[in-house]
């Protein structure tokens, strides 16, 4: 394990420095001003790591924000550099670019700069634009009515996604009228401070439909006690290992993997009325052919993020089953969300935020 940990900090190290010594070379500055450059790239990158050290949580609260936002945008600016200069490396060894575009260049600088400039707007744009997805379930079970449902996952409130942006989902959540909000996991980013006082638990209230959720990892890296205290006082109900009835719907909501223990599913629905419409909300969505086998009509499921960006989107989609997106197995349909909010940087690259509105009727 720790020979493991060292070998992947030596290849972050080696792969740093490969990026950052390009930067240094290509950019036509004084040697002061690259030195500069380079030592503000290191900057932002210290910051994630005082991030991750809970040191956000003692700054002013506009303070921890930015540095929130400036420290895992600079991953992305990062992964961009490496898939650039890589690609740049390769044209020079196959004698397709010129040995001089990496030398103190202002047309290779620049031309760098206004690529991932681009990238990085269309990406936030991109973000703030959710995708309403509709969606059309039928059933042959008993439904005195229709019922209309929104869900989401992975709202990650926190140091970027704050009351104002939380407050924006709450008023597109109420314009639709649901019967009912699901929410499948990771509301919390991983601090609960910004949460706190802004007191974003009163906004929870302010949604017109009864909310029910299930856990994410992030509720246990943000203090799964704090969590739970959060998600009573925003008038949540909170399903761990457990199922609830509303109206003609039997909700159940798994714990969360993080979790050291969890009931096995079919457990779960051996108490449940199977004559009713079964939707299960499940974190991460791994074994999926667990809900098709307990007999759930209809699972939801987030996590993933779809990778939020390209090319991580493609490594996403080669982890998981189904990394976004509907599946059907058997009787059993699944949604699996690429979630309405983000982690980190708030772009979206060849990815969607998106929320789901669901209409449950009867087969005709």
């Amino acid at each position: 394990m720790k020979i493991g940990f060292i070998v992947i900090i030596l290849l972050a190290v080696l792969v740093h420095g490969y990026v950052l010594w390009h930067v240094y070379q290509v950019l036509p500055f004084p040697v002061w001003a690259k030195w500069t450059v380079v030592v503000l790239m290191l900057a932002a990158l210290a910051m994630l790591f005082v991030g991750f050290s809970g040191f956000y949580d003692r700054m002013p609260l506009w303070l921890a924000s930015s540095c929130y936002n400036i420290s895992t945008s600079w991953l992305i600016v990062f992964l961009y550099l490496l898939i650039i200069f890589l690609l740049l490396d390769v044209g020079r060894l196959c004698h397709l670019v010129p040995k001089d575009w990496f030398y103190s260049n202002a047309l290779t600088a620049g031309a760098i700069t206004t690529l991932i400039a681009g990238l990085l707007v269309y990406g936030n744009i991109h973000y703030n634009n959710k995708v309403r997805e509709p969606l059309s379930l039928t059933t042959d079970k008993q439904l005195s009515k229709p019922v209309k449902v929104v869900m989401m996952s992975d709202l990650h409130l926190g140091y970027h996604n704050r009351k104002a942006e939380w407050q924006r989902w709450v008023k597109m959540i109420n314009d639709e009228n649901p019967d009912l909000i699901l929410v499948a996991g990771d509301i919390i980013d991983g601090h609960l401070r910004p949460l706190l006082e802004e007191d974003m638990a009163a906004d929870f209230h302010q949604l017109k439909a009864p909310v029910v959720a299930c856990l994410g990892n992030h509720e246990y890296i943000s203090g799964i006690d704090k969590s739970l205290d959060f998600y009573q006082r925003a008038g949540i109900t909170l399903l761990r290992d457990s199922a609830v009835t509303m109206g003609d719907l039997v909700i159940v909501g798994r714990d969360d993997r993080f979790a050291r223990k969890r009931k096995p599913l079919n457990h779960l629905l051996e108490e449940v009325d199977s004559s009713k419409y079964i939707i299960l909300l499940d974190h991460q969505p791994y074994k999926l052919e667990d809900a098709q086998k307990a007999g759930v009509d209809f699972q939801f499921s987030g996590h993933t993020h779809e990778g939020q960006i390209w090319p991580i989107s493609l490594m996403v989609n080669a982890m998981y089953e189904k990394a976004w997106g509907p599946l059907q197995k058997g009787n059993t349909r699944y949604w699996i969300s690429s979630g309405i909010g983000i982690w980190g940087g708030k772009y979206r690259i060849g990815t969607r935020s998106e929320y789901i509105v669901a209409t449950i009727a009867p087969k005709q």
